[in-house]
């Protein structure tokens, strides 16, 4: 089945992609930055730098972090962070919807064999 990834590029401040939101969404999930980052086989840094990215690309954080202590530490997505997930996915379902009949008849057409002597 073919499958469609969406890629917002938001001019000039930078993109949203499939990444990033798996990152929030294992933030979420997790409760931490560097528990997403290793379940999704990123480094903290890495991890980090993306939730960062994303908070400079929007003007504010899309996830608040605790540092330890004797609760120990954390991370959770801000409201702002829950909604762009939201409406990342929401594009994603109303566009692959819409795009279905086309994505399955390219995927049929991959499938076809060639004729013998093409």
């Amino acid at each position: 089945m073919a499958v469609l990834s969406i890629r917002i590029d938001l001019e000039p401040k930078g993109r949203v992609g499939p990444g990033k939101i798996e990152l929030l969404e294992a933030i979420a999930r997790t409760g931490s930055i560097s528990a997403a980052g290793r379940a999704l086989k990123m480094s903290y840094r890495r991890a980090w730098d993306l939730v960062d990215e994303l908070g400079r690309i929007f003007g504010q954080p899309v996830v608040v972090s605790q540092t330890g202590g004797r609760h120990g530490g954390g991370a959770k997505l801000t409201p702002f962070g829950q909604e762009l997930v939201a409406r990342y996915r929401l594009i994603e379902e109303i566009t692959a919807a819409t795009a279905r009949p086309h994505l399955d008849a390219l995927q049929a057409r991959a499938a076809e064999r060639p004729a013998e002597g093409e």
